[in-house]
């Protein structure tokens, strides 16, 4: 790495400080307001413990906060936040290509190493395995910069009877959920068709490469599809 291409060292941010500003960053991204109650939910937590948090963020610029309207991340705060999904996410690529783990188990194990890590070791890992642009279930992978581009991606559960699409991302935070999904053969890149729809949110028949499979819509709810023209 050449002097011109090294990045400045991030800045020391707590375990908790980080989990904060994640969880902000994915309240955000989903649209849903990140009002106390919301992050709490998130973290697990009692939302008694978040209203300091939240001030000792925006002291540190990190974040905005209005009242009744929640919090919202400064670029600094967006850098860092990106920052951490980064180590997650290539160590979980890292986990599975390197080291054979399977996709249902790497997501505690990132939890816990995330932190952990310097920027250093994650662009090793990264560039031992190819630099992938996604981890395991589909999710993108930020750049060594703190930047992220996404793809419009909608949820499975509100593609019409008829409907073409390839699965882009799943959610990884439930190990039961994922070694179902590789089960039904829902992974990232499957292409799929949502042959029948059940009335009052009933279940979904979907066929998943030439195999048919009946899911719930809640289920469907969390498979996030690119649709594609027939």
């Amino acid at each position: 790495m050449t002097a011109a291409r090294a990045l400045k060292p991030r800045p020391h941010l707590t375990a908790p400080v980080e989990d904060y500003l994640k969880a902000i960053y994915d309240l955000e991204r989903s649209g849903e307001p990140a009002e106390t109650n919301a992050i709490a939910m998130r973290l697990g937590i009692a939302p008694a413990s978040v209203s300091g948090m939240v001030r000792r963020l925006a002291r540190q610029r990190l974040i905005t906060h209005e009242k009744y309207h929640g919090a919202s991340l400064t670029p600094a705060g967006r850098r860092a936040a990106l920052m951490t999904l980064r180590r997650h996410r290539v160590i979980e690529a890292y986990l599975t290509k390197a080291l054979g783990y399977s996709w249902d188990r790497v997501h505690d194990e990132a939890e816990r190493l995330e932190h952990a890590a310097s920027d250093e070791l994650i662009d090793r890992m990264a560039k031992s395995i190819g630099k992938p642009a996604t981890d395991p279930h589909g999710a993108p992978i930020p750049s060594r910069e703190g930047t992220l581009r996404e793809r419009a991606v909608v949820p499975l559960a509100s593609l019409p009877e008829g409907a073409l699409a390839r699965v882009e991302r799943v959610s990884d935070e439930s190990p039961a959920r994922l070694r179902y999904l590789a089960e039904l053969g829902i992974v990232p890149g499957a292409p799929v068709k949502v042959v029948e729809r059940a009335p009052f949110a009933g279940p979904i028949t979907i066929k998943v490469g030439s195999t048919g499979k009946s899911i719930g819509a809640e289920l469907a709810s969390q498979i996030l599809v690119i649709p594609r023209r027939s």
